[in-house]
């Protein structure tokens, strides 16, 4: 479909990607050489994306998806083992999006990597469109499980990771859960059973923006100490700013190895709607829709740090 003039795709920056070929597969290999100043360009352009992506759609996640925006530039460009052209690959790293209100923000990174054409964007949330707010594996090349119901994605990676180590391979299992996700019970069940069955190829994430649909988190329901708790569960800990790429590449490329029978939570201090200042920590950005005037400004300023 053809898209708008207003609408028009961001160039993403480039960046090199590492790829070997295994066989007539490419292989995005782990711990590629890409530098801090690229990753930053990353992060930027996915929140251009995520603007015009909900832009199309008329409603959408901004200030969950900016959020994150540097963990999937760093998991995408520098840590996952990949094969766009074999998304089934079964070596490849899996990567579960549990917050997956967050898509939009993923869904760029697949079309730039290869796993889909890039004018599936366009389609974004249109009837018949593979892209829908949530991930769904049955449609989207690259996305290991549908999430959006909160708090299943941590189990259904313990399953992966355990399937690993029955398989004898050696790829890890990434999840990427939100701070208010921890509200779910089931996710302490995953916690719990993850050291029990010595899972060191289990990672995971969690983008602590101190904030979910209803509210401040520790109003909520407090999940403080989020380190401390998962640390009682058995699992090894590292706390960082999660938007200090250079942070984050250090705390992946320094796991244990897959076979290592610790599993390991990165907690991410992270600013909801980061990146935009009017919208930084302002609750009513959770689900919302630029105007034309706000989209100008909060484009103007990611533009300005990409200049």
């Amino acid at each position: 479909m053809t898209t708008p003039a207003a609408a028009q795709p961001s160039a993403p920056p480039p960046t090199t990607t590492g790829t070997t070929t295994t066989g007539t597969l490419g292989v995005l290999q782990r711990d590629r050489e890409v530098t801090p100043t690229e990753l930053r360009r990353r992060a930027e352009w996915i929140r251009l994306e995520t603007i015009r992506l909900v832009g199309i759609a008329g409603s959408g996640h901004y200030s969950s998806t900016f959020s994150a925006a540097e963990l999937f530039a760093v998991l995408y460009y520098r840590v996952l083992q990949l094969a766009p052209a074999d998304p089934a690959w079964p070596d490849r790293d899996r990567l579960l999006l549990g917050k997956g209100h967050a898509a939009v923000g993923l869904y760029p990174c697949l079309a730039d990597l290869g796993f889909f054409p890039t004018d599936w964007l366009d389609s974004y949330t249109r009837l018949g469109s593979p892209l829908g707010d949530h991930p769904d594996m049955t449609k989207v090349p690259g996305v290991d499980f549908s999430s959006g119901s909160i708090g299943h994605n941590l189990s259904v990676g313990l399953g992966m990771a355990l399937a690993a180590r029955l398989s004898g391979r050696g790829y890890r299992t990434y999840v990427v859960l939100g701070d208010g996700e921890l509200h779910e019970g089931q996710v302490y069940e995953a916690m719990m059973a993850a050291s029990h069955f010595r899972l060191g190829n289990l990672v995971a994430v969690v983008d602590a923006n101190g904030s979910c649909l209803d509210g401040p988190t520790s109003q909520v329901m407090n999940v403080e100490p989020i380190a401390g708790r998962f640390d009682a569960f058995g699992w090894r800990t590292v706390e960082l700013d999660g938007h200090d790429v250079e942070a984050l590449v250090t705390a992946f490329a320094t796991l244990p190895p897959p076979t290592d029978d610790q599993p390991t939570c990165v907690v991410a201090r992270t600013v909801k709607g980061m990146g935009v200042s009017f919208m930084e920590s302002a609750e009513e950005w959770h689900l919302g829709f630029l105007g034309p005037a706000d989209r100008e400004r909060a484009e103007q300023e990611i533009r300005e740090r990409l200049a």
